[in-house]
């Protein structure tokens, strides 16, 4: 609702706003005001409350008694849905829609003669570029330091997470939105450019009437032009407070031994037998091996003349800027990229090709990666979709056996998330979502380890707790590990390998 008389200072308020079902409601009535100038950050832990927050003030939950009241000031265009615009966490994998599968991105045979390219989905004609744009000239300049022209004929289903979460914040900027919100706007992008979108959001901030609403699980990365902090805690919107106030009152540590008994059960686990016959080689042979691998969808190059030897027991961290072929590389590991059978490619001591079903490759690798993350969209109990790392299945589910149940609760227990098993995947934080897919990567106890950015979205006390789990399950023999992460803090002390690609130009 649009208050003519409301105080213009006063952008948005919500006054004892009480949701109307009882499963959106937040566990005390939301009271909040953003003023004219304020640029907010939404800070809390997964499963705190940030995302419900976000939708009240969307309107996607209508509140009791009244609506969320806005005062746009004299702008022309009064209309919540034209001044408020919103980037989710989910968007950085792409639109959400039932022709997408899990192998899409690497079978672009498969791309459908309507699927958008970036710059269709942008509304650009033919050789149009965002330079020459028209508009707030702000949102234009702030495209093009995100360099999206690179990105226009792209379709969007081939675009690497980080790409797509540049498309989506372009998208919103067009609109010239009256206050813009942001879904944890910075992972998945390389370092350099979430400094250049830090600058970006600085500028836009600084020099433009748009109000920021910034949505961060790591509160490290609040950054300095924020105004103000909107904690929120248990369900429960906390008092406003400025961005001073909360960095000197948070609390940094990790409490490890919430946790000490999941990582020692890991390291009870029994050794598993490896033979031959089960497709892995000899104990401390070569797990993975590229020859002169280059791979190509039409005129672009993403992988040239790659060699790479991976042995047991290496941890390996792969690196690299957004869109020089990080995922794509993984995707030939996992047998999820049909372009691996015209590539010398070894896995486990066996030619690609040579007569392996992708199953044998399978059952050794434990993987999770934001392309599964975007495929996991089913509302199925949070057990089922661990479940499903024990056949490999991405989109085929079945009700575990009682055995194989405890196995996965065992996993969910190391996650902290064993009091999720029954409820539905999708009425979950996003964060909650991942240590889901996170405890479908380990749960056949795999002897190849590939994690794609695996603590996206992670709170603090979250990522600490992974990060421990990766760490210690890497201590037992025959495990070796990839690892994909933009942040460096990220990586556990147990790297011993290191692999950066070079976007091809």
């Amino acid at each position: 609702m649009v208050n003519e008389n409301m105080n213009i200072h006063k952008l948005v308020r919500i006054q004892d706003g009480v949701p109307r079902h009882p499963d959106w409601r937040m566990s005390a009535p939301i009271n909040l005001e953003i003023c004219e100038g304020e640029q907010v950050a939404i800070v809390g832990a997964n499963a705190a409350g940030k995302s419900r927050l976000v939708e009240v003030l969307l309107g996607h939950y209508p509140l009791l008694r009244q609506e969320v009241e806005y005062d746009f000031g004299p702008a022309e265009r009064r209309l919540v849905s034209e001044n408020v615009k919103y980037v989710s966490f989910r968007d950085s994998y792409g639109e959400q829609d039932t022709t997408y599968y899990y192998q899409q991105r690497w079978n672009q045979h498969d791309i459908a003669d309507d699927m958008p390219t970036v710059r269709e989905a942008l509304g650009l004609s033919g050789g149009q570029s965002l330079a020459s744009g028209e508009g707030d000239f702000a949102a234009i300049e702030s495209l093009d330091i995100l360099h999206n022209d690179s990105l226009l004929d792209k379709h969007l289903v081939t675009l690497s997470s980080g790409e797509m979460r540049k498309f989506q914040l372009t998208r919103a900027l067009l609109h010239r939105p009256r206050i813009l919100i942001l879904d944890n706007p910075f992972i998945g992008l390389d370092a350099d450019t979430r400094r250049q979108l830090g600058e970006v959001l600085a500028h836009l901030a600084c020099e433009t009437a748009i109000t920021l609403i910034l949505v961060l699980s790591r509160p490290e990365e609040i950054p300095a032009f924020v105004s103000h902090i909107l904690p929120v805690e248990g369900v429960c919107l906390l008092p406003k407070v400025t961005r001073e106030e909360y960095l000197k009152d948070m609390k940094t540590e990790s409490d490890t031994a919430s946790y000490r008994e999941a990582l020692e059960w890991i390291m009870r686990l029994p050794a598993k037998t490896l033979t031959a016959e089960s497709f892995y080689p000899h104990q401390g042979g070569e797990i993975l091996r590229f020859n002169h691998v280059s791979i190509r969808y039409g005129e672009r190059t993403i992988l040239r003349n790659l060699d790479w030897t991976v042995n047991e027991g290496e941890r390996w961290a792969l690196s690299g800027a957004n869109g020089s072929g990080k995922s794509t590389l993984l995707s030939l590991v996992c047998a999820d990229n049909p372009q691996a059978y015209a590539c010398d490619i070894r896995l486990f001591g066996h030619r690609r090709g040579s007569g392996e079903s992708i199953w044998d490759i399978k059952r050794h690798i434990g993987y999770v990666s934001p392309e599964m993350h975007r495929a996991y969209m089913k509302n199925l109990p949070a057990i089922d979709i661990v479940a499903s790392g024990l056949s490999d299945s991405v989109g085929l589910y079945k009700r575990p056996r009682p055995a194989e149940r405890e196995v996965c609760l065992g996993w969910m227990r190391v996650f902290g998330i064993d009091h999720l098993a029954d409820r539905a995947f999708l009425r979950l934080s996003s964060g909650e979502q991942r240590l889901c897919l996170l405890a479908r990567a380990f749960v056949k106890d795999p002897e190849l380890l590939i994690l794609d950015e695996p603590l996206h979205g992670l709170d603090p006390a979250n990522r600490a707790r992974a990060k421990a789990v990766i760490e210690t399950f890497c201590r037992r023999p025959q495990k070796t590990l990839v690892m994909v992460s933009h942040y460096e803090d990220e990586l556990p002390s147990c790297i011993t390998h290191r692999l950066r690609l070079q976007r091809e130009r």
